[in-house]
């Protein structure tokens, strides 16, 4: 052997073995996700009629977090921050299935982080990240679950998604269940009819079908040997699934479970001993940080989540959660919480919008069609039927006392305080972390379209897009108590150049002409507005001052021509409920796509569309 080899031999044996030293100190770790469910369908969350002993008992053996929550109700958004450890809502990729691009040299995928700490990453097999740019296959080693392969290739962190829970096995026959409807505990909101108590009973036996799946794979874990080198983590991917909890901010559709056991090599981890109830506040967005940390990898600047485990633990006093655009549904919608789960505050942006909006996938489900078919009946109370009502602009719940979210304590003196503290450390918190729903989403994808830059970037230059200017004037626009002040700023806003401020002006006048007198010469003015948002909310306050005809003319123009703001339109005239004749021949003629769902409103109206436009043009952003 040459000289230069005998002296490069013991370096690279002892570089072999500092790598195998440090893959021993390294975790694996087997995240196992599930689908669309909430706390109360788990067992060992306090549901005495939930069937999950797998779940329960991996709990027993680690740690049970009371108070985990997702950002995103709904799973597109949750995945993408996820993958990112960036807030969809931050990058634009809030609204659902809408897949808009990011900087993807700027931000990686926890992955990418991963594999350059020496692991081998595999995901089984939902991805759905909601990310344009990038395939979502991109980041992962493989898609497959091979315990073998795994020894082999340790350390490995490996994702197990299992669909047995989601929304879609709570559609179908729910007259044949194992589960008796009986026995079922149902959410206060809900009437106590047969199809509900049914379809109720339907799911909980794919929750069980779900966790024994959950068994199998730890039973799969520990004969392969890696148990005892590897941290198993359990969760959903947000709440569920009833109607009212998937895609909503309540506890219902935010509040997960999250079961993490950690062995005795990796103790130092441990947030107590095994067994244990954690109170501690955790944030879908702490997640990805968390795992990077534990496992030794880079946590880069970006990332907007808290460490919640092991040394570097880092506490959270706040939890931000929310909703856009659901497939077809126009929404806007902000949570925030305190740390000890007492208090949820709720602002909708879009309160005229009702929360029971028919949407195609949601009704498939029995119980849905069934307590609408009742409250059409007038069988509804006020609780019951307040779901198919509009929303009010804040929401207030003790979660403590009231878990289903069903008395809005907003308007009560006692609580004005928590009110303007949770508002205030939400609009913090918008600041901070870049907020990009404060204009509607495809006004916003039009100003990423002409610049040519992702929405991230966008929103990030306050030029483009003045987050600051959008709260304050959202806040006059969603005031609890109009006066003359409030319409005077709605007014001026008026005179801005930029098309967002006209916007929020022009919403906030809606509002107001509840309780005011509304100039409408004023207001015609602008149904020729650069912004079509700004027109539709300008004919609005039109046809409910009475001149349905100028508002007709300008929602049937838009439609004809396609309107980028054509989706608005469509949820609009179903919002007015007084029929579909005046607007049907544009509704046919309406070529704009918007992802496929103004095909999904025209067949919802049925109104047969014509081949559509894609609803963007060219791709933005790097």
């Amino acid at each position: 052997m040459p000289r230069s080899s005998n002296y490069f031999l013991p370096l690279l044996l002892l570089m072999l073995f500092c790598r195998l030293s440090f893959a021993a100190d390294q975790p694996n770790i087997l995240w196992l996700t599930c689908e669309d469910n909430n706390v109360n369908w788990v067992g060992c969350y306090g549901n005495p009629h939930a069937d999950t002993p797998n779940i329960d008992g991996l709990a027993a053996e680690g740690f049970q977090y009371m108070h985990c929550y997702a950002n995103a109700p709904v799973c597109a958004p949750s995945r993408s921050t996820w993958i990112t450890g960036v807030h969809a809502l931050s990058m634009g990729t809030h609204p659902m299935r809408s897949r808009y691009p990011i900087p993807h040299d700027t931000i990686s995928y926890y992955p990418d982080l991963l594999k350059q700490a020496g692991y081998f990453v595999g995901n089984a097999k939902k991805t759905d990240y909601n990310i344009g740019g990038r395939s979502d296959g991109d980041a992962w080693d493989t898609n497959k679950v091979d315990f073998g392969e795994l020894k082999k290739q340790q350390p490995f962190f490996m994702v197990v998604n299992n669909t047995k829970s989601h929304e879609s096995k709570a559609f179908g026959d729910v007259n044949h269940t194992t589960h008796s409807p009986d026995d079922v505990r149902l959410a206060k909101y809900h009437p106590d009819i047969p199809d509900i108590r049914k379809n109720y009973a339907h799911y909980h036996d794919q929750m069980k079908k779900m966790d024994a799946d959950i068994g199998l794979a730890l039973e799969e874990l520990e004969r392969s040997g890696l148990a005892e080198n590897t941290i198993v983590i359990h969760n959903s991917d947000h709440g569920g699934v009833i109607a009212r909890s998937k895609r909503f901010l309540f506890n219902s559709g935010t509040h997960c479970p999250l079961i993490i056991r950690i062995p005795e090599k990796f103790k130092h981890l441990r947030p107590a001993k095994p067994g244990t109830k954690i109170n501690d506040l955790v944030s879908f967005i702490d997640m990805t940080k968390t795992w990077l940390d534990i496992c030794g990898a880079e946590t880069p600047g970006y990332l907007q989540g808290k460490v919640f485990l092991g040394p570097n633990k880092e506490s959270r006093d706040y939890h931000v959660s929310f909703r856009a655009r659901m497939d077809e549904r126009c929404d806007n919608v902000r949570a925030i919480r305190d740390r000890d789960g007492k208090f949820l505050y709720i602002r909708n942006y879009m309160p005229y919008a009702p929360w029971g909006q028919h949407l195609n996938y949601l009704w498939t489900m029995k119980a849905t069609q069934a307590w609408e078919q009742y409250h059409k009946e007038g069988k509804t109370d006020a609780v019951t039927g307040r779901f198919f009502g509009t929303k009010p602009m804040h929401e207030l719940y003790d979660t403590t006392v009231d878990p289903d979210n069903v008395n809005n304590l907003v308007d009560d003196p006692k609580y004005a305080k928590e009110v303007t503290r949770l508002s205030k450390a939400l609009d913090a918190w918008q600041l901070k972390n870049f907020d990009s729903g404060l204009l509607p989403e495809s006004e916003i994808v039009k100003i990423s379209e002409q610049t040519g830059k992702t929405i991230y970037e966008v929103v990030r230059d306050p030029k483009l897009y003045d987050l600051k200017r959008y709260q304050e004037l959202s806040a006059t626009a969603l005031s609890p108590k109009f006066g003359m002040v409030e319409q005077s700023i709605c007014s001026c806003a008026m005179a801005e150049v930029d098309a967002g401020a006209r916007y929020w002006g022009m919403v906030g006048l809606f509002n107001m002409q509840q309780t005011r007198e509304i100039d409408l010469d004023f207001v015609r003015e602008y149904l020729t507005d650069e912004s079509h948002h700004v027109r539709i909310m300008a004919a609005w306050i039109l046809y409910r001052s009475g001149d349905k005809l100028s508002a007709q003319e300008c929602w049937n123009e838009l439609l004809r021509d396609s309107s980028y703001a054509s989706l608005k339109i469509f949820n609009i005239i179903d919002w007015i409920g007084e029929g579909t004749e005046p607007y049907a021949a544009a509704m046919k003629s309406c070529e704009f796509s918007h992802g496929g769902y103004v095909g999904r409103m025209q067949q919802y109206f049925g109104v047969k569309p014509k081949t559509q436009k894609k609803k963007r043009g060219k791709k933005t952003g790097k």
